[in-house]
């Protein structure tokens, strides 16, 4: 297979035979593959991401790690935000569009014939990457906040990973499992490059979903931004393979109570700024020092998109307002329309325009949440 590792600080190059999440100077990996697509061949494929095979770098595809993943529903829907089309990927095997780069990362984990791993997560991740092993049997060892829903805690516990609660700080969780994972190898969802190939089987789908052509812009929750660096990798490879003649624009949304990359996309900055943090309601995007900062703020200035905050009680209108038309979200998904009715607000999104917006977690992973914030009791 024509694919390739090289270090995004210090441009070491590596291949792909042996198990490496992180260059040795302490850099991120990128990996460079070159995309293929046949029409046919996509819509003969299975009902799930792995129709989209020959874009993807797996060396042995006839084996997936896979729970049916992918080709969640896109819905034409109006509300507050206006028209808009809304990609369901909360309505994946467990509730979050992370089982987009769970399944093409733990499939190369098992090539590799790894055993055991370690992963820390907000939650959502976590819960993804505990069912993704227990399809693979691969022994898996969870660390999230103390803080995060209950719903997504009884995920990992039930599929039967080893579930441990970090006191502290969604950066207190990380420095944890680092520590850990000297024992065992660190499958990191925000490290791992084989899980941003996943992530950009989302802007496959919205391509073959829109008769084979590329949306106008898309809206993105962003917090170590799997998500924006999927989708800027998936628009890329599609149009240098001439299947589209144009990249979407990228909106990435942030919560004011944690807003590193905004703030440094508003100053112009290539790294992101260190920030206070305090409480929000968004848990899946609270993360203060994204590893892969400078490259989520250069995809997104060069799609000629921008990256906004909304406050906690946009959030909560968010939700509201996606419950009315039939949406039923994790507040941190409620970002992404609150921040399209601020668009719309600005005239940055024209009223005639229709955008997609992501919807990332499904409320059912955090009703325990939701009850407490609408005072349902």
């Amino acid at each position: 297979m024509d694919a390739i590792l090289h270090c995004a600080h210090c441009d070491a190059e590596y291949d792909l035979s042996e198990p490496r999440w992180q260059c040795h100077c302490g850099g991120y990996l990128r990996l460079d593959f070159p995309a293929r697509f046949n029409k046919d061949r996509i819509k003969e494929g299975p009902h799930s991401i792995w129709r989209y095979a020959d874009a993807l770098p797996i060396e042995n595809t006839d084996y997936p790690v896979t729970l049916g993943e992918g080709l969640t529903p896109l819905l034409l829907s109006e509300g507050l935000w206006g028209k808009a089309w809304v990609k369901a990927d909360y309505q994946m095997p467990t509730g979050s569009y992370k089982d987009r780069g769970t399944s093409v990362m733990i499939t190369q984990l098992t090539q590799w014939g790894i055993q055991q791993i370690i992963e820390d997560s907000s939650g959502n991740a976590g819960a993804s990457v505990a069912a993704y092993s227990a399809v693979a049997g691969i022994d898996a060892n969870i660390f999230i906040p103390g803080y995060t829903s209950a719903g997504k805690a009884a995920q990992i516990a039930l599929m039967g990973a080893r579930l441990t609660k970090v006191p502290g700080s969604r950066e207190d969780t990380t420095k944890a499992a680092e520590a850990a994972a000297q024992h065992a190898f660190y499958a990191s969802h925000n490290w791992s490059p084989w899980f941003v190939h996943g992530v950009k089987t989302l802007a496959f789908e919205l391509w073959e979903q829109l008769g084979w052509e590329a949306p106008s812009s898309v809206i993105v929750p962003v917090g170590n931004g799997s998500l924006v660096l999927g989708l800027a990798q998936g628009f890329t490879d599609l149009l240098m393979a001439g299947q589209i003649n144009r990249l979407p624009r990228i909106y990435a949304v942030q919560t004011e109570a944690c807003a590193p990359l905004a703030r440094s996309f508003e100053a112009g900055f290539e790294q992101p700024i260190q920030v206070e943090k305090t409480p929000t309601i968004a848990e899946g995007i609270a993360s203060a020092i994204p590893v892969k900062g400078d490259a989520i703020l250069r995809v997104v200035r060069s799609s000629g998109g921008s990256i906004i905050t909304v406050n906690e009680e946009e959030i909560m209108q968010g939700l509201k307002s996606l419950a009315a038309v039939g949406f039923y979200v994790e507040p941190t998904s409620a970002v992404v329309p609150a921040a399209l009715l601020k668009l719309r607000r600005l005239g940055i999104i024209p009223a005639n325009e229709i955008p997609v917006m992501e919807l990332t977690g499904s409320g059912l992973k955090a009703t325990d949440k939701l009850v407490e914030l609408f005072q349902l009791k």
